[in-house]
């Protein structure tokens, strides 16, 4: 038997892709089918399962909330209430400028009130504050950013793990940098990490797919777009000079 339900709250391929895995773990539930532009999942089931069941499987996701699409007819009657409001490329990557602005008016305060400015050290200082702050958002919900970056990330597509491991790197990424610990090591690691990831979302912005970036992890919906390659070049250029210059 199969039922259609109606899923306010996703919002990208990663968000299809939590909905689905979790729902898919139901007891009972057979297929999962999501139509991510209608916001509606057709669960295939071995028997009658009730909402309550269903709402409990997305219970640690509150954006994500199901209800039996019968009895929910409002989302048709009034589709102008369901239509996402168009954003200015302004308001799109306001967070991640902000970021970038505060991470430069931070370390350059820092040199500024040192012993003169030297930029191998600001330079590591702010790669330092950018893998912390970034790590951060995606340990804010670990789970969505490893589904989000599955969908286009070359490692995570094989191994879902990497996800997880990707935000512990950037953290002990972060720490190394500003401590200014190994490194040779630390921007080696990161010239090969940042690489990696370079590859996945060169091949989704070429392609022109409309995914969401993970580089915040699940807490903002940004779309993968230059902006990205932009982020992961600077870090790949950053370290690659460092270690022009350390060895």
């Amino acid at each position: 038997m199969t039922h259609t339900y109606h899923i306010s709250g996703m919002t990208c391929t990663g968000c299809k892709a939590t909905v689905t895995k979790l729902l898919s773990q139901v007891e009972g539930i057979q297929q999962v089918a999501i139509d991510l532009e209608k916001q509606q999942a057709v669960l295939t089931m071995q028997r009658h399962i009730d909402t309550a069941t269903l709402k409990s499987a997305l219970k640690d996701y509150s954006k994500y909330q199901l209800s039996d699409a019968s009895t929910d007819h409002h989302v048709d009657m009034q589709p102008e209430n369901t239509e996402e409001v168009p954003r200015s490329w302004l308001q799109t990557y306001k967070p991640v400028l902000l970021i970038f602005a505060y991470l430069l008016l931070i370390t350059i305060s820092i040199e500024l009130t040192g012993d003169g400015f030297n930029g191998m050290r600001w330079m590591s200082y702010f790669m330092g504050g950018f893998f912390i702050t970034f790590s951060f958002f995606k340990w804010l919900d670990p789970g969505g950013f490893a589904d989000s970056y599955a969908t286009y990330d070359i490692v995570a597509q094989r191994w879902h793990g990497w996800g997880y491991a990707y935000a512990f790197i950037e953290l002990l990424l972060g720490i190394a940098f500003v401590v200014r610990l190994y490194p040779v090591l630390s921007n080696s690691i990161a010239l090969i990490v940042m690489s990696i990831s370079m590859v996945g979302v060169l091949q989704s912005v070429l392609a022109k797919r409309k995914i969401k970036c993970a580089c915040l992890g699940a807490v903002f919906n940004l779309p993968m777009s230059t902006v990205t390659i932009i982020e992961d070049g600077l870090m790949i250029a950053m370290s690659g000079w460092a270690l022009i210059t350390l060895i």
